[in-house]
C-alpha cells in the first residue's frame, strides 16, 4: 500500500477568558479535509463543564470510535468478499481509561460489541463470523497503530 497523509485542522480562540488562570473554554473544532466540521473538547470526566462541551465529542471517544469504526469497515469488506450480505452492523464500543505499563493515563482497553445481521440464501455461520472479525482485527489500520488491548464480543444474531 503506498503512504497516504491524512490531515485535520484543530481551531482554538482563547477569547475574552483570562487563560493563565487555567479558566478557560476546552471547546474546539475538528475539520476535516472533506469539508465536515465537528465541535470538540476535553472530556468532561476530564476537565468539568463548563471548561468541557459535554455535546462535543472528546479525543477518547473520537479514539474509540476510530477504532470500531475501521473494524467495521474492514469487516464488510471482508463479507463482502465471502460473499455474505450484511444489512445491518451496529456497535456499542467501549473505551476504559486507566493507567498503561508506564503509569501514564491511557486509553487501556476498548472492547467492540459489533451485532450484524446477514440476509439471503448463504449465511455465514458463528465460526465464519467470528473469523471476519479476526480478520478485520488483523487489517485495522488503526488497532494495528497503538497499543491499546482492542478485543472484540460480538453479539450474534440468529
Amino acid at each position: 500500500m503506498a503512504e497516504h497523509e491524512y490531515g485535520v485542522e484543530i481551531r482554538w480562540a482563547r477569547g475574552a477568558a483570562v487563560f493563565t488562570d487555567n479558566r478557560y473554554s476546552r471547546a474546539h473544532s475538528w475539520r476535516f479535509d472533506g469539508g465536515v466540521e465537528v465541535p470538540a473538547s476535553s472530556s468532561p470526566h476530564v476537565v468539568k463543564v463548563p471548561l468541557s462541551q459535554e455535546a462535543a465529542v472528546d479525543p477518547e471517544e473520537a479514539f474509540v470510535a476510530s477504532l470500531a469504526s475501521c473494524h467495521m469497515l474492514w469487516f464488510l469488506s471482508l463479507a463482502a468478499r465471502g460473499g455474505w450480505r450484511v444489512d445491518q452492523y451496529t456497535d456499542e464500543a467501549r473505551g476504559v481509561l486507566g493507567k498503561n505499563a508506564s503509569g501514564k493515563a491511557a486509553i487501556t482497553r476498548v472492547t467492540l460489541r459489533p451485532r450484524v445481521t446477514f440476509s439471503g440464501d448463504r449465511l455465514p455461520s458463528r465460526a465464519a463470523i467470528a473469523e471476519l472479525h479476526h480478520k478485520a482485527h488483523e487489517e485495522c489500520f488503526i488497532a494495528n497503530s497503538v497499543t491499546t488491548d482492542v478485543r472484540c464480543e460480538p453479539v450474534y444474531v440468529t
